[in-house]
């Protein structure tokens, strides 16, 4: 139902359905492209649709915009993923009627095995298992440090894109330092069996 997204995102959205890997939505152009995957559901597709208008409603598009000349070293997933916990909490509180939505679509998702997470260890990176954890929830199993514990609380409270950016800086100098430690662990675990 192309008008009740419209009404969610309160403008005329242009809703385009292409043979694409995913959904996405063109903040500058206001384009909301749906992928045309066999065995949509209704439940899927309204969750990509509401996650969609949370960009629309929420993200400033100057997040992304000369993101690589501003923060080099930042990968882009890092915001993405932040962005994406960001607006749908926002979605959620506006709209309390898109939890079910949202819960929904990501459980037939996961069924699917969309996250790839099927017979293969858990051994996911943070951003990862931030993730997972804000679409899926319990059911994708991941676990935390207590460090990490903080940082996913963190995510939590994100209210504004300087929130988001913030603390995407913080997680992946965070990754960096603990796969640091790993590799000298791995190195002297090495040196000590010489």
């Amino acid at each position: 139902n192309d008008l009740a997204t419209r009404l969610l995102a309160q403008e005329n959205l242009m809703i385009n359905r292409a043979p694409v890997k995913t959904a996405s939505f063109n903040v500058l152009h206001r384009i909301l492209t749906l992928p045309m995957w066999q065995n949509m559901t209704p439940e899927i597709e309204e969750m990509l649709k509401a996650h969609e208008v949370g960009h629309a409603l929420y993200t400033d598009e100057t997040i992304f915009a000369g993101h690589q000349t501003k923060n080099p070293k930042l990968p882009f997933g890092y915001l993405n993923i932040l962005e994406d916990a960001r607006i749908e909490k926002l979605m959620k509180r506006k709209y309390p009627g898109l939890r079910k939505v949202f819960t929904q679509g990501y459980v037939e998702l996961n069924n699917r095995d969309f996250f790839g997470l099927m017979g293969k260890p858990r051994k996911l990176q943070l951003i990862d298992r931030i993730n997972l954890w804000f679409k899926v929830g319990y059911a994708s199993g991941v676990k935390f440090s207590v460090a990490e514990k903080y940082l996913v609380e963190k995510a939590e409270k994100m209210e504004t894109i300087s929130d988001v950016v913030d603390l995407a800086k913080t997680i992946y100098a965070f990754s960096l330092r603990e796969k640091q430690k790993a590799l000298e662990a791995l190195k002297s675990s090495a040196d000590y069996k010489k």
